[in-house]
């Protein structure tokens, strides 16, 4: 008998207290393990819609509802008892007329047991209908169920949530995607005589579980979906014969760290001898993947050693040391002092200091330049500011004799470890990893790259990428085809958006174009991206003083937590740490307790969430605050005035553009960003 589980079944169960849950678990296991056991008090539904719904006792009150039939049995959904047979009486499961894909279909009766039957075009006359243009058979074909197709051709743009959130999900995602003006593809139909269950459509939202460890790993968090649902877009890239190495972009929410967990483990089921590296750029990063990879391998401890989750520069002193012993890495700040000291000695006052540093760490050092040659010929991809042969001679003496002095010291950048490990791997032809897949990748440098690049000379599909170029905020742009790395025609661009609300997407994209392309030419479109919730308009506040926004935030903060909101869901952000005091103080004001995050320091339970911009990334909150947007916090005044030549002002614009679109993505449900007048100028954008 096939034992399968619903993404129903895994929401619901979320819902229910520790002890429901853990009585929810013994009762799924014991269907698991014996499905016509005497003693699981099935009990059939006589007035549900479908005939092959039961329900599980699980204790006096919690009941589990089952689709059984002679083949198989589907654990669906789980609830307090009046409530779990609520839900069965009002839905079906049945194989979509054109399509073929199994779906659970809410039934469509009387007003009273469905919220949305009257159509709303009746409703709302003077609004147009949104799929006036679409016949009935193009709206069948996307996966819309029959009986509710009325109900979507009445759909105006302010009942559409309202329509969608009562359909399959491929269905309500090319609804939503028709609704924002782009082309869908048609779910391709199954034979008649084939299983509606092999549908990818049904593979997303139903599931089977060969055996408990599996079982146990889909209930052990039941709010992390994505450890067994896969859109068949995710699959289908998880899953793919790569020809070359490939990227997976797309804007934040759309699953593209899911992908590549998933990607690594599907490439350790496949080569059960090779060695697999998921890295990232920075360490909290990479304990991010560790703690999802522990989720979604459970017990298969082989198959978890062969992945190793290491951020990038870790994975470099490992190598290097095997070989070397230790690196000695220099302290960033003494090499900066020593080379703007150095420049002071050679040519006082001829250039910017910011300009200098920003040339050795952006030039010189991750592209290892160690000539005067090297230097003269390297393509200065990224830097907008034109320098002279003359200028470059007299910025190779003061870069040459800091080599020297980190020679003398017997010191290395991070680009020196980098270039001797991949120095090593080309030389010695012995390949520590068989496949590397690099979340982040937008924010990877040059040195990382080449390391890479040296990974994926082993074989077509070495290398996997994940990133958003909408999200870069460490790196300058650089092109990775210089590098050896073609990612032409084997980009792919993720557009579902599951964590982040509608409104909240919509708000946070109108802070970048609708296309991004990188330097070799790799466009990144956004526009056809959709979320598939709804959610309230993020609010905008410019305040007279940070007082007045201090205790603005706080009543905010306050206000939701009186909703029903954990202090571990909500997360506050600013920009730099001076503006981190603000935010402390309007936490405490709201009756809660901070925890300042950093490289080391997590989230906490019973705590909000305070850190700077920057360490947003990887984060997920139900409500976020972005506070402090101040004229000259955000774009930094700072990094404005160091700016030696005006054409480089564009990438600090773009920078700082990324930076808050990254803060503000990390809300799911509610966002508030706030600042004090004159305010930053990118709030009149949202």
């Amino acid at each position: 008998m096939e034992f399968r589980i619903a993404d129903t079944f895994t929401d619901s169960l979320a819902k229910l207290t520790s002890q429901e849950q853990k009585a929810t678990k013994t009762a799924a296991f014991d269907l698991q393990l014996n499905p016509t056991s005497s003693g699981l008090r099935f009990h059939k539904l006589d007035r549900a819609k479908d005939p092959n719904f039961w329900s599980v006792s699980a204790n006096m009150d919690i009941r589990l509802i089952v689709h059984r039939t002679d083949t198989s049995l589907l654990l669906c959904y789980v609830n307090h008892h009046d409530d779990a047979y609520n839900w069965a009486r009002r839905r079906k499961i049945e194989r979509h007329p054109k399509t073929g894909a199994a779906q659970l279909v809410e039934v469509r009766e009387t007003v009273e047991e469905v919220i949305v039957h009257q159509p709303v075009a009746k409703a709302v006359p003077h609004k147009p209908r949104l799929f006036a243009h679409t016949s009935a058979d193009d709206l069948l074909a996307y996966g819309v169920p029959q009986e509710w197709l009325e109900d979507v051709q009445a759909a105006t743009e302010d009942s559409l949530f309202d329509v969608v959130e009562h359909l399959p999900q491929e269905a309500a995602e090319a609804l939503l995607e028709l609704a924002t003006g782009g082309t869908p593809q048609k779910p391709k139909p199954l034979p008649d005589d084939s299983d509606p269950f092999n549908h990818p459509d049904a593979q997303r939202r139903f599931r089977i579980m060969n055996n408990v460890d599996e079982l146990e790993r889909a209930l052990k968090y039941p709010w992390e979906k994505w450890t067994v649902f896969l859109h068949p877009s995710q699959r289908s890239l998880v899953e793919r014969d790569c020809t070359g190495t490939t990227r997976v972009s797309g804007s934040a929410g759309t699953g593209k760290t899911i992908v590549g967990l998933h990607r690594a483990v599907y490439l350790a089921h496949l080569y059960p001898q090779a060695n697999i590296l998921l890295t990232t750029f920075s360490p909290p990063l990479a304990n991010a993947l560790a703690v999802k990879l522990e989720r979604l391998v459970g017990s298969e401890g082989a198959l978890k050693d062969r992945i190793e989750v290491k951020a990038i520069h870790d994975v470099a002193q490992e190598l290097y040391t095997a070989t070397h012993g230790p690196p000695a890495i220099v302290d960033g700040d003494e090499l900066r002092s020593h080379l703007l000291a150095t420049a002071d000695q050679l040519c006082p006052g001829k250039f910017a200091e910011t300009f200098l540093w920003n040339e050795w760490s952006e030039v010189v050092d991750p592209w290892q330049l160690t000539t005067w040659e090297a230097y003269r010929d390297v393509p200065r991809l990224g830097r907008k500011t034109r320098l002279g042969s003359r200028q470059r001679e007299i910025l190779w003496q003061v870069f040459e004799q800091v080599q020297q002095w980190l020679k003398a010291e017997d010191a290395l950048t991070w680009a020196g470890v980098l270039d001797q490990v991949t120095n090593d791997i080309t030389s010695a032809g012995d390949f520590p990893y068989t496949f590397a897949v690099v979340d982040e990748a937008q924010d990877m440098g040059v040195a990382e790259l080449r390391f890479f690049a040296a990974i994926g000379t082993q074989r077509p599909d070495s290398l996997f990428f994940t990133g958003d170029l909408g999200q870069r905020i460490f790196q300058q742009p650089f092109s990775w085809k210089a590098l050896g790395i073609d990612i032409r025609g084997r980009s792919q661009t993720l557009t579902i958006n599951y964590r982040t609300s509608h409104q909240i997407r919509a708000s946070a994209d109108r802070l970048l174009p609708s296309t991004i392309s990188d330097v070799d030419g790799n466009q990144e479109d956004r526009r056809n991206t959709v979320s598939v919730f709804n959610g309230p308009a993020p609010s905008v506040e410019v305040h007279d003083s940070p007082e007045d926004e201090i205790e603005s935030v706080g009543e905010w903060i306050a206000n939701h937590l009186t909703m029903g909101l954990q202090p571990e869901e909500i997360g506050v952000f600013v920009r730099d740490r001076p503006q981190l005091d603000r935010a402390i103080t309007a936490i405490k004001a709201a009756g809660a307790m901070p925890v300042e995050l950093d490289d080391h320091i997590a989230c906490a339970p019973g705590r909000i969430a305070v850190s700077t911009m920057h360490l947003a990334k990887g984060l997920e909150f139900r409500a976020v605050v972005v506070m402090a947007c101040d004229d000259e916090v955000i774009p930094q005044q700072e990094r404005i005035e160091s700016v030696a030549d005006e054409s480089d002002l564009e990438e600090v614009y773009n920078t700082e553009r990324h930076l808050l679109y990254v803060a503000l993505t990390r809300a799911r449900d509610y966002l508030l960003v706030s600042g004090v007048d004159p305010a930053s100028e990118f709030l009149d954008d949202l």
